[in-house]
């Protein structure tokens, strides 16, 4: 575990992006795994169901999805609320005030986040699980109709997290070591920052946060206006 041990504190990493280790702890962290097993078993056999998504470009991704409050079609690019027969399910409200908490601890780490701490209503959670050895490349959360910011919660194994300009995908970027707890909030003038996971490392994981081997990311998003 590469980072044990190792003095980790809340750090704003540029404005309106801030990184708080540890904030969920381990008896939430078992409870979130459970629920969202759950969540995916309810799913399972729909067109929302959680898989690795086909691209548009027709590759396909190394993550598996799952989407809740709406559903980001790859095909098309936009947001859905259904498929077919199935809606997708909406974001519990136990999720919902997890987001809100972590938005207010972000914010006293980056004072740019603040005018969003009353003023928050995330409708949408992504649920990403890696399996040992996947990846993310660098792509911005440019969809949204507001510019509320991004709250993403790692439970697993250990990962890098890369964020760099609202410009392009290339240096200079700031990459986080991330462990299973860990909280990211970008907003502010880095609401749009290209971002992405270029490593993850296998076997890091302590299996009392409920995962046997992968990581699980959440990201909440508000993409309507409320």
């Amino acid at each position: 575990m590469l980072f044990h041990g190792i003095d980790r504190n809340p750090a704003k990493i540029k404005p309106g992006v801030a990184h708080v280790p540890g904030w969920l702890d381990t008896p939430t962290q078992q409870g979130l795994v459970q629920q969202l097993r759950d969540e995916a078993r309810l799913m399972a056999g729909t067109p929302m169901a959680m898989q690795k998504p086909v691209l548009k470009s027709g590759g396909q991704m190394s993550v598996f999805m799952l989407n809740l409050g709406h559903f980001w079609d790859h095909q098309t690019y936009r947001y859905v609320d259904r498929m077919g027969a199935t809606n997708v399910r909406p974001v519990p409200q136990n999720l919902l005030d997890i987001a809100h908490g972590g938005l207010r601890a972000a914010a006293d780490v980056a004072e740019e986040l603040q005018p969003w701490t009353t003023n928050y209503h995330p409708d949408m959670a992504l649920i990403n699980f890696y399996p040992p050895g996947a990846t993310m490349g660098m792509h911005q959360d440019a969809y949204e109709t507001t510019f509320a910011p991004i709250v993403s919660l790692s439970i697993g194994d250990e990962a890098v997290f890369r964020i760099g300009s609202t410009e392009h995908r290339n240096k200079p970027w700031d990459d986080i070591a991330l462990l299973s707890g860990d909280l990211v909030v970008f907003g502010g003038p880095n609401r749009q920052a290209f971002h992405g996971v270029p490593e993850t490392r296998p076997g890091t994981l302590d299996e009392s946060c409920g995962l046997k081997e992968g990581r699980i990311k959440i990201t909440f998003r508000q993409v309507y206006p409320h």
